[in-house]
């Protein structure tokens, strides 16, 4: 049965972006998958006062159930109310990550999905053309934001994996935007997917130039960073400190985010750096509390490092912190 996200008490991605391009910020996109990464991300920006992406992945969809998913981000919004000082809670979106089909598309948006990304990254320029234009044909219907896709990330994460950058071409956005009708562009500027994103010795560069001469050719348009974790080297440290093998993890530079937020990017997405903080407050509480066997005992402190991650990432990172209501 068909379900509206205005009836799940979502909102789409029209006014975040906006506020974000005047705002100077981005609305950070954190991916779940089960009930404490959805407790960590609300809880993290009702306190910050930030906007949020709750993000659904192909793999989480596998994982978790997609009506399963959706209900959880319904009882998100509820839930930011109920933890809001002033009742009023935090605007929040739910987004498919990485929807590699019009067929998957077109589930989520019946599910009850208010944003949607559609990645034809993998497609010959005018194949991508003509699915984006045609995910956006259909979602408008149901007044549901679209995501799309020029250039292809390297790197691994669920179900996208890719060896090699394909930076996306100025010269192609201001053509793509238009013929398409996307609501915002993700774009491929040195990011990357995954833990594993460089090799040892690599030092990650973000292309701001390719950035700044997109942000020219179609200023003010909403444009997304994808593969944004930067890998934080103390949780690192204490996953492989309590028995991981986590060798040779590096990431994007904070500092070159917010670089990125300065010019053109008003969402950036979040993932592996959720994962690596709850594995590091779980393995460190199992390995100093062998007796417990209860999973609130060590999901609890995972649920409260996740948290203090995304309270420092919108605070000091994306500048969403303050930004809920504009």
């Amino acid at each position: 049965m068909a379900v509206s996200y205005k009836e799940l008490g979502l909102v789409n991605t029209k006014e975040m972006f906006k506020n974000a391009v005047s705002g100077g910020f981005a609305v950070p996109a954190f991916n779940f998958n089960n009930l404490e990464q959805m407790q960590a991300i609300v809880q993290g920006c009702v306190e910050c006062q930030s906007p949020v992406i709750l993000q659904v992945s192909k793999g989480a969809r596998a994982y978790a159930n997609q009506t399963l998913l959706r209900y959880l981000a319904q009882g998100a919004v509820e839930y930011s109310k109920e933890i809001s000082k002033d009742g009023k809670g935090i605007p929040i979106a739910l987004n498919l990550d990485h929807g590699d089909s019009f067929e998957t598309i077109k589930d989520c948006i019946d599910f009850g999905f208010s944003n949607v990304m559609i990645d034809g990254s993998h497609l010959p320029y005018e194949e991508n053309i003509a699915l984006t234009k045609k995910v956006v044909d259909y979602a408008k219907d149901f007044d549901v934001t679209v995501e799309g896709e020029l250039g292809v990330l390297a790197g691994i994460e669920d179900e996208v994996e890719a060896e090699e950058h394909v930076y996306t071409q100025p010269e192609e956005v201001e053509d793509f935007t238009q013929k398409t009708g996307v609501d915002s562009l993700a774009i491929s500027i040195g990011t990357s997917h995954g833990a594993f994103k460089f090799k040892p010795g690599q030092q990650p560069k973000i292309r701001l130039d390719i950035l700044e001469e997109i942000e020219k050719r179609i200023p003010g348009f909403c444009i997304v960073m994808h593969g944004s974790s930067s890998i934080p080297q103390d949780m690192v440290k204490i996953i492989n400190q309590y028995g991981g093998k986590m060798a040779d993890a590096i990431g994007i530079p904070e500092e070159q985010i917010r670089k990125s937020v300065e010019s053109a990017v008003c969402k950036v997405n979040i993932d592996s750096d959720g994962r690596i903080a709850m594995t590091a407050a779980i393995r460190k509480h199992l390995t100093e509390n062998p007796q417990d066997f209860d999973p609130r005992q060590y999901l609890k402190p995972a649920r409260e490092s996740l948290k203090q991650l995304y309270i420092h990432k919108c605070t000091n990172v994306l500048n969403s912190a303050g930004k809920a209501w504009m």
